[in-house]
C-alpha cells in the first residue's frame, strides 16, 4: 500500500483566523540560528544507543533550555520562601510572582491580574469548568468538540452530572480530521452557557478557527472557552484580539517546567464562586483560583521560558531587555512585541519542517497520515503528525524509532475521540511532533528511519543509557 492520507489536499479559503500580532511590522526579517538555540538545550546533547537523540515528543512536552533549569535551581538555592515577609527571601518571592503573573499576561494578551497559576492545565479546568457550573441553571448548556483533549471534554461532563446540565458535542470530518465549524454553530442555543474548544488538536496538529468560534459563542453570551496548549509552543495566542473569554495553556509544552496557568478576564474571573481559604484576599481577581500556595520555583522557570521566547527575536533565544541595557518594561508592550517576532520566526521554521516531511511522506510505502496532508497548507496545522504504519503496531513503529535515537508518542494522547473517528484502533497512532529546537537534519533521519520501519528492515539496536 502506497502512502496515504485521509486528510483533504486543498487549501481552505481565507476565512480562517489570522494568528494576531500586535504590530504586523514587527514580522522577523531573521531566520532562528538553529546551531545556538540547540546549544541552548542541555538534553539536545544526550546520546543513545551512540547516537545523539532526536526529540520528536514534543507534543506530551518540550525540553528545557538552560536559562530554565538555573532559575529553577537558582530560586530553590536562594529565595526559597513563601510570600509576604519581612525579610529578603520573602521580598523576593514576592517579585517572583509579580514576575511570573507579568510575563504569563504578556504570553497570552491579558493583565497579569487575569493570570492564574495551578498544578497543570487538566487541575485548572477541573476548578474553573465547577465554578462555572455553579452558575447555571439545570437544563442549560455546553458545548465541547470532539476535536478537544479531554481536559477540555471531561470537565464539563462533570460539571454537567453535577448540575443537571446538557453537553453538546461538535463533530469532526472524517476525511481529514477538521473540526466542523458550521455543525458547532448548529449546537449553539439560546441556552449555551460555555462554548469549549482548542486551539489546535494536539493528536492531529489542525488548527480551528478560533476567532469565528468565539463570536459564535458571543452571539447568545456565552463564555469562549480556549485550550492552548498545544498551540503555545507554536503559535502567539492573543486571548483578547482571538476574543476568548478563558484561555488555559501549560509551560511544560513551551519549554518551561510543569505548571499550569490560565487567563481569566476580570469580569468573569471576579463573579464566579471561588474555593479558597477565608484569609485569602480576592484580589486581583484572576488570583481567586489560586489556591494556597503556588510552586515558586516553577513559577521562576516559567519566567525565564518565556523570556526565552522573547529572546528568539533576535534569532538565538538569548536576548532580553536586561541584556541589552534597556529601562525596565513595566508593562510589557516590550516583551510583547518581541514575543511577536519571535513567534513568526519560529512559525517559519516549523513550517519549513512540516512542508519538508509532507512532502516526503507519501514516498514511503505503507504508511499512513492522519489529518491534513496538503505540503501548501502547513499554515493550518502545527508541525504535529498522527501517523500509523501497515502490519506494526504503534507501540512497535515508536520503539524502533526509539532504538535509533528517536523519541516520539504512541497511544490516543487523551484525545481519543478524533483517532477512533478517524478509524484507528484501541492502541491508537503514532505521533510526530516538531518543535523550533528541531533541524532539518533530524526530519530527515526520521523519515529514512520511517521508511526503514515500514519495509521491515527495523534492526535489533542496542539501547544505551
Amino acid at each position: 500500500m502506497s502512502a496515504a492520507a485521509t486528510g483533504s489536499r486543498h487549501r481552505r479559503g481565507s476565512s480562517r483566523t489570522r494568528w494576531p500580532t500586535s504590530c504586523q511590522a514587527q514580522r522577523a526579517a531573521h531566520e532562528l540560528d538553529i546551531d545556538e538555540i540547540r546549544a541552548r538545550f542541555p538534553a539536545l546533547e544526550r546520546r543513545v544507543g551512540g547516537r545523539t537523540v532526536a526529540y520528536f515528543d514534543g507534543p506530551g512536552g518540550s525540553q528545557a533550555p538552560r536559562a530554565v533549569i538555573d532559575a529553577v535551581a537558582g530560586y530553590l538555592e536562594r529565595s526559597n520562601a513563601n510570600a509576604g515577609g519581612a525579610f529578603a527571601s520573602s521580598r523576593e518571592t514576592d517579585e517572583l510572582l509579580a514576575a511570573a503573573h507579568g510575563a504569563a499576561a504578556d504570553l497570552v494578551g491579558a493583565k497579569p491580574g487575569e493570570i492564574a497559576f495551578g498544578a497543570n492545565m487538566t487541575t485548572l479546568n477541573f476548578l474553573l469548568s465547577h465554578a462555572v457550573a455553579r452558575t447555571c441553571a439545570p437544563g442549560d448548556e455546553i458545548v465541547v468538540t470532539q476535536l478537544d483533549h479531554d481536559a477540555n471534554v471531561s470537565p464539563w461532563f462533570r460539571a454537567a452530572e453535577d448540575r443537571d446540565l446538557v453537553v453538546r458535542v461538535a463533530p469532526i470530518r472524517a476525511g481529514d480530521g477538521t473540526l466542523d465549524h458550521d455543525a458547532l454553530e448548529a449546537l449553539i442555543g439560546e441556552r449555551t452557557r460555555v462554548v469549549a474548544f482548542t486551539l489546535a488538536s494536539n493528536a492531529l496538529g489542525n488548527v480551528p478557527d478560533a476567532r469565528r468560534l468565539a463570536a459564535a459563542a458571543h452571539r447568545v453570551g456565552a463564555l469562549a472557552w480556549a485550550d492552548g496548549v498545544h498551540l503555545a509552543p507554536h503559535r502567539r495566542i492573543d486571548r483578547d484580539a482571538l476574543g476568548l473569554d478563558v484561555v488555559l495553556c501549560s509551560p511544560y509544552k513551551f519549554f518551561g517546567p510543569h505548571l499550569g496557568l490560565a487567563a481569566i478576564r476580570s469580569e468573569l474571573a471576579e463573579r464566579l464562586p471561588a474555593d479558597r481559604v477565608r484569609a485569602a484576599s480576592s484580589e486581583p481577581p484572576g488570583h481567586r483560583f489560586e489556591a494556597g500556595t503556588l510552586n515558586h520555583e516553577a513559577l521562576a522557570g516559567t519566567v525565564a521560558a518565556i523570556d526565552y521566547l522573547a529572546g528568539l527575536a533576535s534569532g538565538g533565544g538569548g536576548g532580553t531587555d536586561a541584556d541589552e541595557g534597556a529601562e525596565p518594561d513595566t508593562h510589557g508592550s516590550r516583551r510583547r512585541a518581541r514575543l511577536d517576532s519571535a513567534y513568526e520566526a519560529i512559525r517559519v521554521h516549523e513550517e519549513s519542517l512540516a512542508g519538508r516531511f509532507l512532502e516526503q511522506i507519501p514516498a514511503i510505502s505503507g504508511l499512513r497520515l492522519h489529518g491534513l496532508a496538503d505540503p501548501g497548507a502547513v499554515a493550518e496545522r502545527t508541525p504535529t503528525f498522527l501517523i500509523e504504519i501497515e502490519g506494526h503496531p504503534p507501540r512497535e513503529v515508536a520503539a524502533a524509532l526509539g532504538r535509533r535515537g528517536m523519541f516520539a508518542w504512541d497511544g490516543d494522547f487523551y484525545a481519543p475521540a478524533p483517532l477512533r473517528l478517524l478509524g484507528l484502533g484501541p492502541e491508537g497512532g503514532v505521533r510526530i511532533g516538531f518543535l523550533h529546537y528541531n533541524a532539518a537534519a533530524e526530519v530527515d533521519a526520521l523519515l529514512e528511519a520511517l521508511a526503514e520501519i515500514a519495509a521491515g528492515r527495523d534492526a535489533e539496536l542496542a539501547v544505551a543509557g
